[in-house]
């Protein structure tokens, strides 16, 4: 019953950059890569099925989500939906303030950090499987936490990052084909358990 989904989507449309602000919502989109009810979605997100199927009915308005088909579970008729695009891009036509576009790219950062995740489960899954036939399997991972000063000094550490990173990836980049592809994932967020941020003003 699963959908052809677009790898991204481009958001032209008021209506759909609006609907895209709530950060529940872009969790939901995050659950509907497969098709999914209101209640798969709400066990998932820890919500009240009458919460999600309302943010639902909002996405499905605006033609961010669509309903894929239905199927009986019990004495009810459950509605499935599916999310229309793995990823949502803003375009830089949309008449709305650069607050609002600013929040909505926040929010898209943090679906695409779900989406991170969900990838190294994923793969992390199917290379432990494979190790019961390897002796070995090279990987890496890195956790550390750095305090940042203020917004600018964040922007500029993100971009530093990201540069050496790329820097190292031309490095060692190569052609040859023996060699062994390696995925390189990265993110940086804020710290969750220590509440909201305090204002830079």
């Amino acid at each position: 019953m699963a959908q052809p989904m677009q790898e991204t989507y481009l958001v032209e449309l008021p209506e759909q950059a609006s609907a895209l602000i709530h950060p529940l919502r872009t969790e939901i989109l995050a659950q509907l890569k497969e098709p999914s009810s209101a209640t798969e979605v709400a066990k998932k997100l820890k919500e009240t099925p009458q919460k999600i199927n309302y943010h639902l009915k909002t996405l499905q308005k605006v033609g961010l989500v669509k309903k894929v088909g239905t199927r009986q579970v019990r004495n009810l008729v459950e509605v499935l939906f599916q999310s229309i695009a793995k990823t949502f891009l803003l375009a830089e036509t949309l008449s709305i303030s650069k607050e609002t576009i600013q929040k909505i790219k926040d929010q898209g950062s943090l679906l695409h950090l779900i989406h991170t995740s969900e990838r190294m489960k994923k793969d992390t899954l199917l290379l432990m499987q494979q190790a019961d036939e390897k002796e070995h399997i090279p990987s890496a991972s890195l956790q550390m936490q750095v305090n940042l000063s203020n917004e600018s000094i964040r922007e500029q550490f993100v971009e530093d990052y990201i540069s050496v990173v790329q820097s190292l990836v031309r490095k060692y980049q190569t052609t040859d084909k023996q060699s062994h592809p390696y995925q390189v994932l990265l993110s940086v967020y804020p710290d969750p358990n220590q509440g909201s941020e305090h204002s830079d003003d």
